[in-house]
């Protein structure tokens, strides 16, 4: 554990530094509001697209040739994207930087997949925690850093997300150990790698059901937030890349919170299922509260109050990891990454183009929420799916005994 934590909290650290300046780069080549939300939702479908594609092929890759190898390739891809984002002199080119890093990109499903193969089921839920923790620790260090740096020069957050990916790729080449046995491996065929092939098995996995559309609305209501976030701050309260990278801060320090130091003391209270329907509950609140909020300081309040939002990804992900063998825990977690990349294709479609609808109201008007009151309105049917399944297959269990 120790190892695959320190390698995603330095991949989580790069990703989180781009967060607060990337919409601003977008801007340097925009020329109104409502234009650099719309090219701004264009980058992140290209990202998404690339990243759906590719994460079951990924996936598959890692169930027969090991997990190391395929991370080695995913901080290798982030490498490529941050420096040619740094280096784009245009929106096109951006956009297809964006494209090539997305496709090379499976850092999270690999490390999910890592987790699983060391770990026994009834430690999965602590350990994702643990995993989700360290992307929290990212989140923090990450955000800050990249307004800090933002202010001083557009591109520099981009060098210094670069060389973080180099730092974490001669980590993984010498220290990081394999976590897939030779023997549990399994061949590799294009067939079980195509994404819509991995998202029926993952449907058709016994005791998972709904559960797929519990992940597929959940993500889409947080990429929708992923992708407006920063320009509806900006929009509505007037925040630059440092109160932008602040906010983001704060959302990492409740995940580390929760995910490092909350969950395994919630497990002991409450079974994995119901810990998910509680966090589903707080985070539909959050979801409304976020969009109308008058005040940059609520949004602060509302990231704090909504501490048990921060378990739903653990719940799903081990509710998920434990129906599937040991032998394609990869295949798995890149189908639930592939589904997670769908939604993010999705979501900038919806998010961008909502955010663009209000973005001439003025600062503070509680109609500029209305991409968060659509999340809302996700996350209340990710919750009604998941009581729905639960609910099954406790009677399934009833009857069977």
């Amino acid at each position: 554990m120790p190892f695959i934590m320190l390698a995603v909290l330095i991949d989580m650290a790069a990703i989180g530094l781009i967060i607060p300046v990337l919409p601003g780069l977008v801007g340097s080549f925009s020329t109104s509001q409502a234009d650099q939300a719309y090219w701004y939702g264009v980058a992140a479908v290209a990202f998404g697209v690339a990243n759906f594609l590719a994460s079951p092929v990924l996936g598959a890759l890692s169930d027969r040739y090991g997990r190391r190898p395929v991370l080695l390739l995913g901080f290798m891809g982030l490498g490529v994207s941050f420096f040619g984002t740094a280096l784009s002199d245009s929106l096109w080119g951006l956009i297809a930087v964006r494209t090539l890093g997305g496709a090379m990109q499976a850092n999270a499903a690999i490390a999910n997949a890592y987790v699983a193969d060391i770990s026994a089921p009834e430690e999965r839920a602590r350990r994702f925690g643990l995993l989700g923790a360290m992307m929290g620790l990212g989140f923090i260090i990450g955000p800050v850093m990249g307004g800090l740096l933002g202010a001083v020069h557009l591109h520099l957050p981009f060098y210094v997300a670069g060389s973080l990916t180099l730092l974490n790729w001669l980590y993984g080449y010498f220290v990081l150990p394999e976590s897939l046995p030779a023997a549990q491996r399994k061949p590799f065929t294009w067939a079980a790698a195509h994404p819509v092939t991995s998202l029926r098995k993952l449907a058709q996995l016994k005791g998972v059901g709904p559960l797929v559309g519990v992940v597929a609305l959940s993500g889409l209501a947080q990429f929708v937030l992923y992708t407006v976030w920063v320009l509806y701050n900006s929009f509505k309260f007037g925040w630059g890349p440092q109160e932008n990278g602040w906010s983001l801060a704060a959302v990492g320090i409740v995940a580390v919170l929760v995910q490092g130091v909350l969950m395994g003391r919630l497990l002991k209270h409450f079974a994995v299922h119901k810990l998910l329907i509680m966090g589903l509950v707080s985070s539909s609140l959050a979801y409304g509260l976020f969009g109308s909020a008058t005040q940059g300081w609520m949004m602060y309040a509302i990231i704090a109050a909504n501490l048990l939002g921060g378990t739903v990804a653990a719940s799903v992900q081990s509710l998920i990891s434990s129906a599937a063998d040991s032998r394609s825990q990869g295949q798995t977690m890149g189908a639930v990454s592939a589904l997670t990349s769908l939604t993010a294709v999705v979501a900038p479609m919806l998010g961008a183009p909502l955010l663009a609808a209000v973005s001439d109201l003025p600062r503070g008007d509680w109609r500029m929420g209305a991409p968060f009151y659509f999340c809302a309105v996700l996350q209340l049917a990710s919750l009604a799916m998941a009581v729905w399944h639960l609910r099954r297959h406790r009677r399934a269990r009833l009857h069977l005994a």
